[in-house]
């Protein structure tokens, strides 16, 4: 698949499982918890500065976001999870919307292609990232890893953290883990590899 990124946009504000999109263009979703940074990672891949919207407010935003990438391809942004302040009404919404997203496709659909799960560099796995990792692994949903703000941490705490993550129980064996800084440009080459290996079905 060869793509024009400078013809993206943000297509779609989804805020109820109607506003999804309903044609068959092949869709990579980023996952993770809230302020781990997906939408500095879009921005970074699409080399635009605030196309996806930075929140002032972790957990603030509850919609799932489609960017448009040259017509062929919805970049996913997922409503953050994990954030304590988030109200009952709030935390019934997210779940709704992102229950929706993964089960509200007919057996026909095969748009979505896979999973990036973000998860902290320094945080590491929280219990929620491991809720998702389970998940992604009982459904069968392909994923791999972007491990975010790479830049926060030295070089042995690094390895040690990319080790620990790899060896995880809850990270399927041989799973891609990709280190990433918007700050230093880290990863945006092998996360746009993976993208296009699993959208031409080499993975």
């Amino acid at each position: 698949m060869k793509l024009n990124i400078q013809n993206s946009t943000l297509e779609i504000t989804a805020g109820t499982l109607k506003q999804f999109p309903t044609f068959s263009i092949p869709q990579i979703a980023f996952s993770g918890r809230s302020n781990v940074g997906k939408s500095s990672l879009i921005n970074t891949l699409l080399g635009r500065k605030k196309l996806a919207r930075v929140s002032s407010a972790p957990g603030k935003t509850i919609t799932v976001n489609f960017y448009s990438v040259d017509k062929k391809l919805y970049l996913v942004d997922l409503p953050g999870y994990g954030y304590a302040k988030r109200s009952a009404e709030d935390k019934k919404r997210w779940s709704a919307l992102t229950d929706g997203f993964f089960t509200a496709r007919n057996e026909n659909d095969t748009s979505l292609k896979a999973i990036a799960q973000l998860i902290d560099m320094k945080a590491g796995p929280t219990s929620d990232d491991e809720m998702m990792l389970d998940y992604l692994n009982t459904v069968g949903i392909p994923y791999f890893i972007v491990v975010t703000k790479s830049d926060k941490t030295n070089k042995t705490d690094r390895n040690s953290m990319l080790d620990y993550i790899k060896n995880h129980p809850s990270v399927k064996q041989g799973t891609p883990i990709i280190p990433f800084s918007s700050l230093k440009n880290e990863g945006k080459e092998e996360v746009w590899a993976q993208i296009l290996a699993f959208c031409d079905g080499n993975k």
